[in-house]
Parts: C-alpha cells; structure tokens; sequence
C-alpha cells in the first residue's frame, strides 16, 4: 500500500506528522513524502523541516493521497505541478484525504467539486467557493475522499481511515499503541468552544485576518 504525503514549504508539521503516525502503522503500508523537487521542504514556524525522498514525478500512482495544510498552501492554489500530480494521482488512487487547509489545494485541483468536506474553521467560506459542499465537523467522507478540520483533526481522520482500510479492531490497536486519548487543558479547541475574547485573538493574527 504505497502512500504519499505531499509536503511544500511552510506545511504544517502536524498535519503531515500526524496522519503518517497512523497511517504508517497500517499492515503493508509504505509511507513517502514527496514534493516537487525531493529535499527538505520547512514547516510553517520555519524551525522544522521534513525530507521529500521523492519527487512527484516518482510517485504517479499512489494508493494513498493525503495533503497537509498550511500557510504555504496559499502558493498553490493555482494550476501548476501540484495540481497536475493530484488530478493523475486522484485518478487512481484508493482514497484521496487532506487536513486543515490542505482541502483547499485539492479543492483548487478540481477534486472536490460536490463533494461533502471540511477545513480549518477558518478556511469554511473558501472551500465553499471553491465547489465543495462544506461540512462544518472534524471530519468528513464522500466517496473516496476523506477530510479534516484544523491540524488536530487530522489524527482524527487517519483512525478512521484506518478503520476504513483495514478494520476497526487494527484501527484501535492503532490508537492505543499511540495512546492517543487525549484531555486537553483547556474547553478551547473549536470557536464554538473558546471564549469570544479568545476566537477574537486567533482571528487577528490569523493568515486568514481580512480574508472573508
């Protein structure tokens, strides 16, 4: 089971990181982070940088297609290499995902049109805009096609993909093996939760400030 986690520059770690801690995890799985030219591609704090050992022109046929976010994902909303690669690699491939704001690039390829899915909470109107059928949850399914909402959200949709491809009982193997149960410190974690005060603040310094 080949698949490919694209990552650019200025990705978010986690939303990379995140699903291939899932995913990579599944029986017969080979995890690849490609790029457009394979080196180290920098996360979005710049403090990080993961390794592209393929480039997209090596991994035409993923089994597996899954698109991070980030504020890197701004440089490729328009048709170009990546889009190329997603509409091909789509074509035949099992199941295309995304998380936080990586929805918008494979909404900008053309690959969501009508479909359910979901974003960054932040990113909602854009991905309507751009022919989704948004879906305000954590995370969402049509078809082939798996998304998720902010960074966190994409752990979320990996165990359930996981769940999906190879049953429930691995996908919860997967999970305690991760001890992945959390409780968070704080009721802060959606902006239906989080003090008005708080969603505020987020919004000012937000890359989407201005932007709807």
């Amino acid at each position: 089971m080949e698949i490919a986690i694209l990552i650019y520059d200025r990705f978010t770690a986690l939303d990379a990181v995140g699903p291939y801690e899932v995913l990579s995890r599944l029986p017969g799985a080979k995890v690849t982070f490609v790029a457009e030219s394979a080196d180290l591609q920098r996360t979005d704090t710049r403090q990080l940088a993961l390794l592209a050992e393929a480039t997209l022109e090596e991994m035409p046929a993923p089994d597996i297609v899954l698109v991070p976010g980030g504020p890197g994902q701004d440089a490729l909303m328009g048709d170009g290499p990546v889009h190329e690669w997603l509409r091909a690699a789509d074509a035949t491939s099992t199941w295309t995902a995304a998380v936080c704001t990586g929805s918008l690039i494979i909404a900008a390829a053309g690959l969501l049109a009508g479909k359910r899915a979901t974003s960054n909470w932040q990113a909602l109107e854009q991905l309507g805009e751009l022919g989704a059928d948004v879906v305000p949850e954590r995370f969402v399914f049509d078809g082939k096609y798996a998304t998720a909402a902010g960074v966190t959200a994409g752990l979320d949709m990996a165990l359930a993909l996981a769940g999906r491809i190879a049953g429930e009982q691995v996908a919860q193997a997967i999970q305690l093996g991760l001890e992945y149960d959390p409780e968070p410190p704080f009721n802060a974690g959606s902006p239906e939760k989080a003090p008005a005060e708080i969603v505020e603040a987020v919004r000012a310094y937000s890359r989407f400030a201005g932007a709807t």
